[in-house]
């Protein structure tokens, strides 16, 4: 630099219109009092002489990428700090607190559901009340440490119940309650579906609801799928074992095992149907041999028997019935109130028909029944 007549002209790259000590000085009180980055504010306080991309350069030139700037910015910055916060959908991931898009749903379901959808909230929030921690919160000159502890963990209270409330919003967001409240989401489920859920899924899924707010929508669906497929896959080792037990080493040989298989089920059924039809010639029901083996079969007698073919009660209910009825029967003579029930499987029409055989029977008088 030389001085020429109280300037200071500066040869390199910015040599053309030399600054003047008064033009720097003022640049500096301008960059000390606005801050960088406000180079119109600078250049108004230095002078009209002086656009805003001129003080820009100027500056960048010689007070950072300059001598000076070589001199006082060191290359590697020491004592950097570490982001430690969890990654993006954490527990305490800084995301749970950021707006979400607003719902695109109509006025009218707007005005239904409370929502504001430029500020993505409800009338009434999860946990309404969570404000009431620091609305009367102010802080006074004269507060010890023991206040000033407390207001603070009440400020933290609040920013917890903040994020557990915005997180909510998200699980409601990512598994489309809001839609599925309104009804909008049955036809696009329908279309979704590559297969037909089974009842015992079904139970599944609602026992493990609680699950949704640890995984998200599509983790869960997988999970399903998942376990959907273990399912077939499983059924499918069963079916490979019982070929191999039974000798069959190639899938080639499995569709004439089981052409085999389906004819010897069919044979059984067959005989079956015949075993009964001789049943029905002899005077039997045909599922009259079906309960001779059951227990209690031995304490019947023969109409008792008939009867309980012919309305496919087994042995052992119909004489639990049969006793409770008498029972009350004889209770009720007594002048005792009755206070048994007959068993859940009992309808009307079992009722009436083993009532009419105990009264033909002579168990029960014609009145009581």
């Amino acid at each position: 630099q030389l001085v020429d007549g109280g300037r200071f002209t500066i040869w390199g790259p910015e040599a053309e219109g030399g600054w003047t000590s008064r033009e720097e000085q003022m640049m500096l009180d301008a960059i000390e009092q606005f801050g960088f980055g406000n180079w119109e504010d600078m250049a108004a306080h230095v002078g009209a002489s002086r656009t805003p991309q001129e003080v820009m350069e100027h500056y960048v030139s010689m007070y950072i990428h300059g001598n000076l700037g070589k001199a006082c910015i060191p290359d590697t910055i020491p004592n950097r700090v570490t982001d430690h916060t969890c990654p993006s959908g954490g527990p305490l991931s800084p995301s749970l607190t950021t707006p979400l898009p607003p719902l695109d749903i109509s006025v009218a379901e707007q005005q239904q559901l409370g929502y504001m959808p430029l500020r993505d909230d409800y009338e009434i929030e999860y946990d309404q009340d969570a404000e009431t921690l620091i609305s009367g919160l102010s802080v006074n000159y004269d507060d010890d440490d023991v206040e000033i502890e407390l207001k603070r963990a009440h400020v933290d209270m609040y920013v917890r119940k903040l994020k557990e409330r915005q997180r909510r919003k998200n699980i409601a967001r990512d598994y489309n309650l809001v839609p599925a409240f309104l009804g909008k989401d049955k036809k696009e489920k329908e279309k979704a579906l590559k297969r037909k859920i089974t009842k015992e899924e079904k139970e599944l899924r609602l026992k493990l609801r609680p699950l949704y707010q640890f995984m998200s929508c599509k983790e869960f669906d997988d999970l399903f799928e998942n376990m959907h497929k273990e399912k077939m896959l499983r059924a499918k080792i069963r079916e490979l074992q019982r070929y191999r037990r039974n000798g069959i080493t190639k899938m080639e040989e499995s569709a004439e095992y089981e052409a085999a298989r389906h004819k010897r089920e069919k044979r059984k059924e067959n005989k079956n149907l015949a075993g009964s039809k001789r049943g029905k010639e002899d005077g039997k029901d045909g599922e009259f041999a079906a309960i001779e083996n059951l227990p209690g079969f031995e304490l019947l007698s023969d109409r008792e028997k008939v009867l309980c073919s012919s309305l496919n009660l087994s042995p052992a209910r119909y004489v639990t019935v049969k006793t409770i009825i008498i029972k009350d029967h004889l209770q009720k003579r007594q002048g005792i109130p009755s206070k048994s029930r007959l068993p859940s499987y009992l309808d009307k029409v079992l009722k009436k028909r083993i009532l009419n055989f105990l009264t033909e029977s002579g168990w029960i008088s014609r009145d009581a029944s």
